[in-house]
C-alpha cells in the first residue's frame, strides 16, 4: 500500500505542475458556473442545482479523458513504462496509485464547486436533499469516468487516442438507455441498466438508491480490473 501511495503522490505532484490540469480546472469551474446560472434568467427561478449537475456530467465526458489520458500513455511513449514494470511494484499498486491521484484532483474540483451551492443557501432556501444527493451522484459518476479514462490510457501510448477512446466509451454509457430503449426483452433491460443517465437522475432528484451506488462502484471496479489486466499483459509482450 505504501508503494501505491508513493505512485499517487508522484502523480498528484505532476497534476499540480502541469498546465493541462489547471486548464481543465478552469474549464470545469467556468462551465459549471454557467450551468448553475441557467435558471436565474427565468421570471421565477427555482432554488435548485439540477442544471448544474446535468451540465456537469455531460461536460465530464470530455474532461475525465483529459485528466487521465497521460497517466499511462505518457509512460509508454517515453519508455518509462518498462522501468515501472521491471521495478518491484505490483500492477495493482500502479493502477490504484494513478487512479487515486486522478480522483484526488477531481475531488478538489468538486470542493471548489461547493461555492455555487453556498451561494444558493445564502440567497435562497433550497431543499438540501437533492443537492447533497446530487453531489454524491456526481462524485460516483466522476469516479467511474476516471476509471474508464485510466483503462484507455493503459491501452495506448498515444494520449490523443486514449482520450478519444475514453470519450467513446463514456458516450456509449451515457446514451445506452436512450439509444437502445426500444430494444425489447431481456436484452433491452440489460442495455438499459448499463446507461449512466438513468442511474444518475435519481441522485439529482434527491433519491439515494443503493442500486445506483452499487452500479457506479461496479463500473469503477470493473474498469480498474481491466486496467490491471491490460497492464499485466504488457509484461509478456
Amino acid at each position: 500500500m505504501r508503494t501505491a501511495q508513493a505512485v499517487a503522490w508522484k502523480e498528484i505532484q505532476i497534476y499540480f505542475s502541469s498546465p493541462t490540469a489547471y486548464i481543465v480546472g478552469l474549464i470545469f469551474l467556468a462551465l459549471t458556473g454557467f450551468f448553475f446560472t441557467q435558471d436565474l434568467g427565468d421570471p421565477f427561478p427555482e432554488a435548485t442545482m439540477v442544471p448544474f449537475f446535468d451540465g456537469a456530467i455531460v461536460m465530464f465526458i470530455l474532461l475525465a479523458p483529459a485528466l487521465t489520458m497521460r497517466l499511462l500513455a505518457e509512460e509508454s511513449k517515453l519508455g518509462t513504462i518498462e522501468l515501472l514494470l521491471t521495478s518491484p511494484v505490483r500492477d495493482w499498486e500502479i493502477i490504484v496509485g494513478k487512479y487515486v491521484a486522478s480522483l484526488t484532483f477531481f475531488l478538489g474540483l468538486v470542493i471548489l464547486s461547493f461555492f455555487y451551492a453556498g451561494l444558493l443557501f445564502v440567497f435562497a432556501d433550497p431543499d438540501p436533499g437533492p443537492i447533497y444527493a446530487g453531489y454524491l451522484g456526481f462524485i460516483l459518476y466522476g469516479s467511474a469516468a476516471l476509471a474508464v479514462g485510466l483503462l484507455s490510457s493503459t491501452m495506448s501510448n498515444n494520449q490523443i487516442v486514449s482520450a478519444v477512446v475514453a470519450m467513446g466509451i463514456l458516450l456509449a454509457l451515457f446514451f445506452a438507455d436512450r439509444a437502445f430503449g426500444s430494444v425489447s426483452g431481456l436484452a433491452g433491460e440489460i442495455i438499459g441498466e448499463m446507461g449512466v443517465r438513468g442511474h444518475f437522475d435519481d441522485f439529482s432528484r434527491g433519491v439515494i438508491d443503493t442500486t445506483n451506488i452499487v452500479y457506479f462502484l461496479s463500473v469503477v471496479v470493473f474498469f480498474l480490473f481491466l486496467s490491471m489486466r491490460t497492464l499485466e499483459s504488457r509484461r509478456w509482450r
